[in-house]
């Protein structure tokens, strides 16, 4: 299993350069990729052009890149300027995000998100291969021929002479037809709150059909401790902000995860209280138990111990959520 670090999107007030030191740890310590993400504050692309400027070994990754947000010729141009200015050290990791956000921030429908996010990456690997691109979907018609088209468009190919002709892309899902769709047409699959011990109940089906080699980047939360229960008690705004209010009511695709592992009734309530603006209510409703089945915490012995469970999972990268430079070397003992 080889260890990523997730520097997930900077929170409001803070500069995303401040982490360089972070990334630059984990490459010293022998970590695999630096992930960043977006949501609807700093983008992800400028914070790991950033990171890859001043790291010279480590993959950078995009935990995600907000399909909503940019066409897929533009994607493609962007994964192809960052992994010829790394070195060809680029994942292009993209994802949905939710219908708050892709309508709420972006302005777009969020429509039938799984046969646009085929069309998005069949058109990237065609622009990433420098053919020129004809795409006639649902979703993307390119050239475009609908509604105020002036009839001059004409098919391109890339500029750019990319650094690789293949680009590894990685899909965030968590649905079982969502991480069914990764498997077949990705290269990896980014999952959250991932449950190692409901691993294979929860997600095996869907990865049935993977091929061999297919990545498993999961991003797990870890801080390092002896007191167990403050640990936990730290980590558990991030999950009823998620679980709670990340979301509707019924479009809440991390309290359906939940509910899936188990906590139906944790899940229920956590949302009820974070939707009718008890957060506070909703953070000690969640039970210890939903902290340590998605995360890691304690000593590092009881980390250790906790490790077991992911090795049986088909996770191939165990991409560590935490700011903390300690937490980063004790997993750097425990893996590497």
């Amino acid at each position: 299993m080889k260890l990523g670090l997730s520097l997930g999107y900077a929170p409001p007030g803070t500069n995303p350069a401040d982490l360089v030191p972070l990334a630059q740890e984990a490459e010293r310590l022998g970590y695999d990729s630096v992930w960043a993400a977006e949501a609807w504050g700093t983008d992800a692309v400028s914070v790991l052009a950033w990171i890859a400027a001043r790291t010279s070994r480590i993959k950078v990754g995009s935990a995600i890149m907000q399909i909503p947000g940019r066409t897929p010729a533009n994607a493609a141009m962007t994964a192809a300027t960052l992994d010829l200015m790394s070195g060809g050290r680029f994942i292009l990791g993209l994802g949905t995000s939710g219908p708050q956000v892709v309508e709420g921030w972006h302005g777009q429908p969020w429509g039938r998100p799984l046969e646009k996010t085929r069309e998005y990456v069949e058109i990237v690997r065609a622009a990433l291969r420098r053919e020129v691109v004809r795409h006639e979907g649902a979703h993307y018609r390119i050239p475009y021929d609908g509604p105020g088209a002036t009839g001059l468009g004409k098919p391109l190919k890339l500029m750019l002479r990319p650094l690789r002709a293949e680009i590894p892309i990685y899909l965030a899902a968590i649905g079982p037809r969502n991480v069914a769709l990764a498997a077949e047409i990705a290269d990896g699959w980014l999952p959250i709150f991932v449950a190692p011990e409901r691993f294979a109940e929860v997600f095996g089906p869907s990865l049935a059909g993977a091929p061999p080699g297919f990545e498993v980047a999961a991003t797990a939360s870890v801080l390092v401790g002896d007191d167990v229960q403050a640990l936990r008690d730290a980590l558990k705004p991030h999950l009823a902000l998620y679980v709670g209010g990340m979301g509707a009511k019924g479009r809440n695709f991390y309290n359906a995860l939940v509910r899936r592992y188990g906590f139906e009734a944790e899940a229920e309530r956590i949302q009820e209280l974070y939707l009718s603006g008890h957060q506070r209510e909703a953070i000690a409703a969640v039970p210890d138990e939903l902290v340590d089945a998605v995360a890691l915490v304690g000593p590092k012995e009881r980390i250790r111990d906790r490790l077991e469970a992911w090795r049986e999972t088909p996770v191939t990268t165990l991409v560590v959520g935490s700011p903390d430079p300690q937490a980063l070397r004790t997993l750097a003992e425990l893996v590497l």
